[in-house]
């Protein structure tokens, strides 16, 4: 019943429709912990896409020369530079180029 606090209707004061209502956002809870690592690579591949367009490149072009040239730069942190720092990524796709 504690865990179904701020719950609306009878889902928080009726013990087996807030036993339901608890453990269906347990559920959720525990397939977007996943969810949400999968959303965040789709979005950095996004980016990186992005990014190295701009420099006339495909993203699978610019990882596959990233990893041949062995910059070990995730791309939680290529997303970041291409997004916010564009002439810090612009040198490293000059390197891999």
């Amino acid at each position: 019943m504690k865990q179904a606090k701020g719950y609306f209707g009878r889902r928080k004061n009726v013990y087996t429709v807030a036993k339901n209502a608890v453990e269906k956002a347990m559920l959720y809870a525990y397939r977007d912990r996943r969810q949400k690592k999968r959303n965040f690579r789709t979005l950095w591949i996004t980016r990186i896409n992005a990014g190295a367009r701009m420099h006339g490149m495909s993203y699978s072009q610019f990882m596959g020369k990233v990893k041949a040239a062995n910059i070990e730069l995730n791309r939680k942190v290529l997303a970041d530079l291409a997004m916010n720092h564009p002439e810090a990524f612009e040198a490293i796709v000059n390197k891999v180029k």
